[in-house]
Order: structure tokens, then C-alpha cells, then sequence
């Protein structure tokens, strides 16, 4: 097999050729903490938009490949960053609303601010979020936020992946609904391909429950999943209880709407029945630990989860609530809580934390098989990261260095869907003065909240 890759690589050649790396290939989703594949010296060659061959460094000469990134010596190539649940324009919010308990950050902070915002401000925050996450490794980011055509048109331009959920409150269930199915008829399967369109019903502590019958009913009709929130606070858990005499989790069966694809944000505060319900329907969670960290929401069973059969991606949430995108200081953070939480040093090992944030994170996505996987077939979604800075040296275990000791500013090169879109850690597809400079401007209105009604209520 590898001597026929080779053959065909020599006579056809191929369109891209990252050399001389340490791939890290955490495996199909699901297949634990021994799946971890480690191959040094070796070259990822890409055809299209595809991974042609993973092979020993020199079988391929360079003149066979259209481009060649040569990384710094020692670098580790591994598939593309998922960030599985994000507000990319909550940028805008960084550092806005700081040591306030969350009713006091959702009522008197964010929800008064995002009143103000305009589609425009939302593209330019998208367009600052995309160069942070793609400078820092993500390559598919999960977004849930409004002015999604808007948020749309920036994953196009960067080159980032997406799937994308308009959020939706359901005070005008209607105009909410068309408007999330028009966006879908717009954009699923735009950008070449990279949009994958979602329901986005906010949370079951906004959205009545008949607004959430008629969204599953929605995604059922239409062929597509939900992404929402859910569980993240132990008051929002009460209020469920006292509102509807069930818990977020249990509605969200009630209603239906874990009859198709369901990625649930957060999941703190969860039952080890909730758990069971949750791997028996399917349903993926998108594990958000700084923000749980910050606003003081608890620590999510990671582990109960994962050893139930439920597929744990990793998520940044917005910047309002974690101040980076940073999925690599996601990894490294879920990884300790785990171990702090349960007293167990071994728990959630390297192997597993790396496949929290990628294949996993594919597999929640819905995109297992296609994307989070260094092998020939994939999607050619990449990211290298020297291992040279002094931070990192030395290095015993490359795995262990990519969790506990690399940084966002370590990325090197990332690779979507076959094309180059950060080199030398730059991005190649935005131009990030002209970005940083309409943000700022746009930034200190937004922070101006006297007078501003919030355009929801936190009640729990």
C-alpha cells in the first residue's frame, strides 16, 4: 500500500508537502487512551483537498509538490483544532465584564451590550475571532451567535470551517424560525463546502418549550442538528425543576429534540442518569472548562461522560467569558480539572485530552471519518507546532508537550481543507491591522451600557 502511495505521489505529484514532522494522530474517535499513533521524521503530502499519504520523510522529493512548508526542526503536525461551541464575535466583549456573578454578567454586562451591536460589528469581531483561531490551531469552530450571514461571510474570506447555529429565544417563534431555515437554504454546504448550518435554540431556560417542540420539528423536517446550551449553572438546574418539574436535560428529551444530532454546551451539572440518556440518544457536549472556571459554574463530569459513551468535545465559549480561543489552553485545563476533580493523577491522559480536541471534536460535529484523523482520505486540515521555544524543551514526550507546555503562539502552519491559511504563524487570508483597528473603534461603543435595555433576561 505505502509503496503504491509512493508510486503514485512520484508520477502525479501533489499540491502541498509539509516536511519532516512528528505527526500526532489521535485515532477514530471513541477508541480511548491507547489509540495515540506517533510517527517521527515523517511528510504529510495533500492532494486537493485531501490527505494523499503520511509518510518517512524523503520518500517524496520536494520537487514533487506544487508548495512545501518546512517547518523549524522537531515540529509536530497533527489534524486541525475544534473548537465545538463558540460566540466568535463576543471578542468585541473581551475583558468587559470581569469578577461579577454570572446573573450580574448576562443581566447588567453582556446581554445590555449585545443590544448595541449591528451586523457590521458582528463581521469585524468574526473577523478578529478568525484570525485568533486560526493562528492559535482551530481549523473548525462551531459558532452560535446572530447576524449569522454576516458570521458566514467571514468564515468564507478567512477559510476557516464552521458550522454555524443562528440563535434563537423564540419570542417571535415564526420570523426566529424562518429566518434560521432562510440562512440554512443560503449557506449549508457554502464556502466550497466548509459551512455545515444548524438549529440554534439559546438555551431550554430561554426558549418556552412549545418554541423548542417546534425547533426539533424543525431540524427533523430540514435534516439538521441543534446546538444549544445546557445545564450550565446549578441555578439554572433549579429553575428547570421548579419551572417545568424537569431538569434541562430531560426537557430537551421531552421536547424531542434529541431525536436528531444534538450538541449540548456545557453540561455541568448533569446526573449519572442524565449521562446514560445523553450516550443513549447520541447526544455530543461541548466542554467549556475556563468559562466554567471564571463564572464559577462547577467542573462537568468529563470522565463519568466519556466512560458512559458520550462523545466530549472541547469548546472555548465566547471571549466575554474565557478573555482567549485558545483550545490548546482548553486541553490542558480540562485535563488537570479531571484529575484535580476525582483525586486521580491518571485521569484523562494526554491521548485522550489531544482527541478532545480533534477527533472527538469532529465526532461531535457529525463529521467522524471525514475530519480529525492524519491519514490518507481525510480532509487535508492541519496544524504544526514547533516545539522549539524554551518553554517546551526539552522534550521526552511530544504528546505530553502538545498538552501541558505548548502555546496558541507555538502554531506554525495550518492547513483547511487543503490550503494554507497561516505560515510562520501569520494568517495569509485576513489582513489583521486593518481588523485590530476597526475592532478597537467599534469596541468602546459597545462598552458604553447606560441606558441600554439587555435584549434577554437571566432568570435562574
Amino acid at each position: 500500500m505505502r509503496e503504491a502511495t509512493i508510486a503514485g505521489l512520484l508520477r502525479d505529484g501533489c499540491d502541498l508537502l509539509i516536511r519532516d514532522v512528528t505527526v500526532v494522530d489521535p485515532g477514530p474517535p471513541g477508541s480511548g487512551r491507547d489509540a495515540l499513533h506517533i510517527l517521527p521524521r515523517h511528510d504529510v503530502a495533500v492532494r486537493g483537498r485531501h490527505i494523499a499519504g503520511v509518510l518517512p520523510t524523503g520518500a517524496i522529493p520536494p520537487a514533487a509538490a506544487r508548495q512545501v512548508v518546512d517547518p523549524p526542526a522537531g515540529s509536530a503536525l497533527l489534524p486541525g483544532l475544534v473548537n465545538a461551541h463558540a460566540h466568535m464575535a463576543m471578542v468585541l466583549f473581551r475583558g468587559a465584564a470581569e469578577d461579577v456573578p454570572v446573573e450580574s454578567w448576562f443581566n447588567e454586562y453582556i446581554w445590555p451590550m449585545e443590544s448595541a451591536l449591528t451586523p457590521d460589528d458582528v463581521a469585524w469581531g468574526a473577523r478578529l475571532a478568525a484570525i485568533e483561531l486560526l493562528e492559535g490551531g482551530v481549523t473548525t469552530v462551531a459558532d452560535h451567535y446572530f447576524a449569522m450571514d454576516r458570521i458566514a461571510e467571514v468564515v468564507a474570506e478567512s477559510g476557516l470551517r464552521a458550522h454555524l447555529a443562528w440563535t434563537m429565544f423564540g419570542r417571535d417563534p415564526v420570523g426566529e424560525l424562518r429566518q434560521s431555515e432562510e440562512f440554512a437554504q443560503r449557506w449549508q454546504g457554502g464556502a466550497a463546502g466548509r459551512i455545515t448550518v444548524w438549529l440554534g435554540p439559546h438555551a431550554p431556560y430561554t426558549c418556552p418549550p412549545p418554541f423548542l417542540r417546534q425547533v426539533a420539528g424543525a431540524a427533523r423536517r430540514l435534516g439538521l442538528g441543534c446546538h444549544t446550551h445546557v445545564a450550565e449553572t446549578a441555578s439554572q438546574v433549579a429553575w428547570s425543576l421548579r419551572e417545568h418539574g424537569m431538569s434541562p436535560v430531560r426537557l430537551l428529551e421531552a421536547v424531542g429534540l434529541m431525536e436528531g444530532p444534538l450538541l449540548c454546551a456545557h453540561a455541568v451539572h448533569v446526573t449519572d442518569e442524565e449521562i446514560r440518556l445523553l450516550a443513549r440518544r447520541g447526544a455530543a457536549v461541548a466542554h467549556c472548562p475556563k468559562t466554567f472556571l471564571k463564572l464559577a459554574a462547577g467542573i462537568a463530569p468529563v470522565v463519568r461522560m466519556r466512560c458512559a459513551g458520550v462523545t466530549v468535545a472541547l469548546g472555548t465559549d465566547g471571549a466575554a467569558s474565557n478573555n482567549t480561543l485558545d483550545l490548546l489552553e482548553q486541553m490542558r485545563l480540562a485535563a488537570l480539572l479531571q484529575k484535580h476533580q476525582g483525586e486521580d493523577a491518571t485521569a484523562l491522559p494526554v491521548a485522550e485530552a489531544l482527541a478532545l480536541a480533534t477527533c472527538e471534536g469532529a465526532r461531535a460535529l457529525g463529521q467522524e471519518g471525514v475530519l480529525g484523523q492524519v491519514a490518507p482520505g481525510f480532509l487535508a486540515d492541519l496544524v504544526v507546532i514547533r516545539l522549539d521555544g524554551a518553554h517546551v524543551r526539552p522534550v521526552h514526550s511530544v504528546p505530553a508537550a502538545l498538552v501541558y507546555a505548548a502555546r496558541a503562539s507555538d502554531v506554525h502552519a495550518v492547513v483547511v481543507d487543503g490550503r494554507v491559511v497561516v505560515e510562520g504563524g501569520r494568517i495569509r487570508t485576513l489582513d489583521r491591522e486593518v481588523v485590530l483597528r476597526e475592532v478597537e473603534a467599534r469596541a468602546q461603543r459597545l462598552a458604553r451600557r447606560e441606558g441600554r435595555r439587555p435584549h434577554q433576561t437571566y432568570q435562574a
